[in-house]
C-alpha cells in the first residue's frame, strides 16, 4: 500500500499483438503488487485503430489511476520492468506491440528528463488516450479544461467502447 505521501497517477497502456488485454490486465497485476503502488481505478477497453504507422491491427487500449509513492522515474522503471516481462521488444516506432504504458500524469508534477517527459507531450492530442481517460477521470482538467472537452475537439473515428466493464484486469 502506497504511503501517505503517495501521488496520484495516470496511466497510458495499449498493444495490438497477441493477446493485449492479457497483457495489460498482467502489467497492472504487477503494478498493483508493488509494495509502494496501487491501482485504483481501470477503464473499459477500447478497440483503437492504429496511429501513426497506419498498416497495422487495430489496438486495444486503456487507462489506469495509481497511488504511488515511488519517484516518476521509479515508476518509469517498474512500468519498463513489467513490459520486459511481458517480452516486449521495441523495433519500430508507433509499429505493432504486445504492450505499452505510458506515464500521462504525475500529480502536478512537470518533468523533463531523458526518456520521461510528465505530462505526457502528445497525450491531449491522441483519442486512444483520451476516450479511456476520460472514463475513470472525466473532472481531471488539463491546461484549464476537462479530458472531455479535450476529447470533444479530436477524431474519435473508429474508437469503440468495448463491453468489458472496468474490472476486466484482475484475472
Amino acid at each position: 500500500m502506497p504511503s501517505r505521501t503517495s501521488e496520484t497517477v495516470y496511466l497510458s497502456l495499449g498493444g495490438n499483438l497477441g493477446e493485449p488485454d492479457k497483457a495489460m490486465g498482467a502489467a497492472l497485476r504487477m503494478l498493483d503488487t508493488d509494495a509502494q503502488t496501487e491501482v485504483v481505478a481501470v477503464s473499459s477497453l477500447y478497440r483503437t485503430p492504429p496511429w501513426g504507422k497506419l498498416d497495422q491491427p487495430d489496438f486495444l487500449n486503456i487507462a489506469a489511476e495509481l497511488k504511488t509513492s515511488l519517484s516518476p522515474r521509479g515508476l518509469l522503471d517498474l512500468c519498463l520492468e513489467a513490459e520486459r516481462r511481458l517480452k516486449r521488444v521495441r523495433q519500430e516506432r508507433w509499429g505493432p506491440r504486445l504492450i505499452d504504458i505510458d506515464i500521462l500524469v504525475f500529480g502536478d508534477r512537470v518533468v523533463h528528463e531523458d526518456g520521461l517527459e510528465i505530462p505526457h507531450p502528445r497525450m491531449l492530442e491522441r483519442a486512444f488516450v483520451l476516450a479511456p481517460l476520460t472514463e475513470i477521470a472525466p473532472d481531471f482538467r488539463m491546461q484549464g479544461r476537462t479530458l472531455a472537452d479535450w476529447l470533444g475537439e479530436i477524431d474519435t473515428a473508429g474508437i469503440v467502447r468495448q463491453p468489458s466493464g472496468r474490472g476486466w484486469w484482475k484475472g
